[in-house]
């Protein structure tokens, strides 16, 4: 009886522990915890590795593939091939950081927890959000199933990249259209990148008087920032491209190769665009993991602080990137500037004192204008030039081009999502004199 007794007992206590041991491990706690695995979250991951430890730091990303997504505009133009824009995940993480394979679902930052799409609940001490935005191509109506028609495509994506290049290459004469949706996008100048390279193209391979070019914009300018506004409406003019402002994308009709616009300035009044070629941006917006939800302002946009990039409620909690609603054109530099400024406002956090470090809105666009040549537009919050250059960098030159399609892609993979790279901040002051 008694060795039925203890028998029992065993058992007992032997399932109650495996349970209890089950749920353990199905509950996971970290002291710095990352959501997404993009440029921003691996870059910060890296640095939090090297300033707690790889044991301290977990990734939540749910994709196998990285993609370096600013090499796409020359990937479109077939300057590059869409395969060396891509590395596994795993060969970007930062070695012994915790990759939890799976996609947010959900942010308690009152409980300090995220819940991810398999059920796992994962607590942390501290947390990064850097989970980008949205691409929204089902606001179009007709996409995004209007890509399995040929003479459309977008840079925007790695399913549709290549769909540009072969709509560019089986051109024959007719209309070229491009188009900036009427939401916030990240890097607002590659729309009209491919715009300058298609125009190249059909140069070079003697269609482009065969080509009406056109580029329709929701936005009132043709760039935010005026010096370098200036210099595009020259190129404009040049190379005799046809800009209609205030014009935004609201159908294509795919079938019948036309595209629809809405006036935003004449609510209700449409126009039909009949196209050869059709680039289109989709409209862009937060991440669903955020929209609604207590991290977000009333758009949906992570809301934290535009000088240290801590959140403006909860102080344990920080954002970097396209996710975010700082106040600045969402790019990879800007994520590489905010980096560095996000490094220094945890390790003062950490140590319980005030952030000493702003950021200055920096950020950057390669205004690709051709196969060769670059305007490197550089600028601050309030659309200022921030140049690192010590020359006028508001003209075409064909040192930027290399910068763009040979250095900078080198700098990504092995400075920013190492951590190890923040920005021109410091090469500026030096190639200024310490004047910037």
């Amino acid at each position: 009886m008694c060795s039925v007794l203890f028998h029992t007992l065993f058992l007992s206590i032997s399932v109650s522990s495996l349970h209890t041991s089950s749920s353990v491990s199905a509950k996971q706690h970290y002291k710095m915890l990352v959501l997404g695995g993009g440029s921003g979250g691996i870059a910060m991951s890296a640095r939090m590795k090297r300033m707690m430890g790889a044991e301290n730091v977990a990734v939540v990303e749910p994709s196998e593939m990285h993609y370096y997504q600013p090499i796409w505009t020359l990937v479109g133009a077939g300057a590059k091939t869409a395969a060396s824009s891509g590395r596994s995940t795993a060969s970007v993480m930062p070695s012994g950081v915790k990759w939890v394979k799976s996609k947010v679902e959900e942010i308690n930052p009152d409980t300090n927890t995220v819940r991810t799409d398999d059920g796992t609940e994962i607590s942390y001490e501290y947390l990064i959000v850097a989970l980008g935005l949205q691409l929204h191509y089902e606001r179009i109506k007709g996409l995004p199933d209007g890509f399995e028609h040929p003479k459309i495509g977008s840079n925007y994506s790695i399913q549709t990249v290549e769909k540009t290049w072969n709509a560019l290459q089986n051109f024959k004469g007719g209309n070229a259209v491009f188009s900036f949706p009427n939401t916030p996008v990240k890097c607002a100048g590659a729309p009209q990148k491919i715009m300058y390279l298609s125009d190249s193209y059909l140069r070079k391979t003697g269609k482009r008087s065969k080509a009406k070019i056109i580029y329709n914009t929701s936005l009132p300018v043709l760039f935010g920032v005026k010096k370098y506004a200036d210099s595009l409406w020259e190129i404009v003019k040049q190379r005799d491209l046809q800009v209609n402002l205030r014009q935004n994308l609201i159908e294509v009709r795919a079938d019948k190769q036309e595209a629809v616009f809405e006036n935003l300035d004449k609510p209700g009044e449409t126009t039909v665009i009949e196209y050869e070629m059709l680039h289109v941006t989709p409209p862009m917006g937060p991440s669903l993991a955020i929209k609604g939800g207590p991290l977000a302002d009333e758009v949906g946009w992570l809301d934290v602080d535009r000088d240290t990039l801590q959140h403006k409620r909860y102080p344990n909690v920080f954002g970097i990137g396209d996710c975010t609603n700082l106040p600045t054109v969402r790019t990879a530099a800007a994520v590489a500037a905010q980096s560095a400024i996000l490094n220094r406002t945890i390790s003062k956090t950490l140590k319980k004192e005030k952030p000493d470090k702003k950021y200055d809105g920096y950020t950057s666009c390669p205004l690709v204008t051709s196969y060769n040549t670059v305007i490197l537009a550089e600028f601050d919050y309030n659309l200022q030039p921030l140049e690192t250059f010590p020359i006028n960098q508001a003209k075409e030159r064909r040192l930027m081009y290399h910068m763009k399609a040979d250095l900078m892609p080198h700098l990504y993979w092995h400075g920013l999502l190492r951590g190890l790279w923040g920005g021109p901040g410091p090469y500026r002051k030096l190639l200024h004199l310490g004047m910037k």
